[in-house]
């Protein structure tokens, strides 16, 4: 008996939600999901003042897609305020975040690559959280604070 292979076309009630500290996530491609071996796809929606603060994927690349609302997006030190249709592009290890100090929702679509990692790097956290060391800790320092859902301190 073969395995089913996975769909190459996603509908709206195929997707896989999850909720984390951040967003709620809408898998639209994953291995387990459609035919694509290198590929994640996420849409995440995000509730005004919140934020995925400073992280890393050690090993993936990323774009970040902004779908609706605005984003206070950062690429190492250097950050931009995306409206509908822009994009960031993060290279494996640099430190990134996405915050929504703004009183809209903001949803965009994150694209990652590889969707999986050789054992050796599947082993490492991923996202790595680098929000509590220097420079990330203090780097928005008089800009709009922000909170991860489900937490009451700003960041």
């Amino acid at each position: 008996m073969s395995e089913k292979t996975p769909p190459r076309f996603i509908s709206q009630g195929e997707t896989r939600d999850e909720y984390n500290d951040w967003t709620l996530n809408e898998w639209l491609c994953r291995p387990d999901i459609a035919d694509a071996k290198q590929l994640l796809m996420v849409r995440a929606t995000m509730q005004p003042r919140c934020c995925h603060p400073f992280h890393i994927h050690p090993h993936r690349e990323e774009i970040i897609h902004v779908v609706s609302g605005r984003a206070e997006q950062w690429v190492g030190e250097e950050y931009r305020i995306l409206g509908p249709g822009e994009v960031a592009i993060i290279p494996p290890g640099v430190p990134h975040g996405t915050y929504n100090p703004f009183d809209e929702v903001l949803v965009f679509h994150a694209i990652l690559t590889p969707a999986t990692l050789p054992e050796s790097e599947a082993s490492q956290p991923d996202p790595h959280d680098v929000s509590e060391t220097e420079p990330w800790r203090s780097i928005r320092g008089g800009l709009a604070p922000c909170v991860i859902a489900g937490k009451s301190e700003g960041v």
